[in-house]
């Protein structure tokens, strides 16, 4: 684990650690306040995200950005990163000796971050950070609390773009988070 911001970024510019490196433009690696009070974790760059090297800017981060805008939250007052740091092949779901490779990364910007609420964007989200056992369907929606972070696991947006009917809980799950944080006086709406 390192320390500070420096190191860690430092650390992961040459990672090899499994093959999703073998077709990336950029490593993605997160983007927002680094002392954010609420820290968003989605499942991996997309085609968009690896060209650009920003997570969240194709489709799924637009629509994401319309429920931000609608809810007031500021974006630049969150910490947004993904479970894998490249780009899976056609946008598949990472596989689990992939994800593994990249949670060391993940858990040192959480360390980093100190984030009191994190938005788990997906299942692969979920199941990384919380345990296999928990299914994205029967959890969503439901506060989690572990080691005094709180956890809302919610849809990623890019299941919002294959099923209109989630785009109602996603807003409604990020309505919740917006009062969560208002309760406990964290930053994350628009002044």
């Amino acid at each position: 684990m390192y320390n500070n911001w420096e190191e860690l970024e430092k650390s992961i510019i040459n990672c090899r650690k499994c093959k999703l490196c073998q077709g990336r433009n950029h490593i993605v690696f997160a983007e927002g306040n680094k002392e954010a009070d609420v820290m968003l974790i989605g499942e991996g760059p997309g085609a968009d995200e690896d060209r650009e090297g920003i997570p969240f800017v194709g489709k799924a981060g637009q629509l994401m950005n319309k429920a931000f805008d609608g809810l007031k939250i500021d974006r630049s007052k969150l910490y947004i990163a993904n479970v894998v740091k490249c780009r899976p092949p056609q946008n598949r779901v990472p596989e689990e000796d992939e994800a593994t490779a990249c949670l060391d990364y993940l858990r040192n910007q959480v360390m980093l971050v100190k984030p009191k609420i994190i938005v788990l964007l997906g299942s692969t989200a979920l199941k990384n950070i919380l345990g296999k056992e928990y299914g994205i369907t029967a959890t969503r929606g439901k506060w989690i609390e572990r080691k005094q972070i709180q956890y809302m696991p919610t849809w990623h947006p890019a299941a919002l773009l294959r099923d209109e009917a989630k785009k109602i809980e996603f807003w409604k799950d990020l309505k919740e988070v917006c009062k969560k944080a208002r309760e406990m006086n964290l930053e994350m709406e628009k002044n």
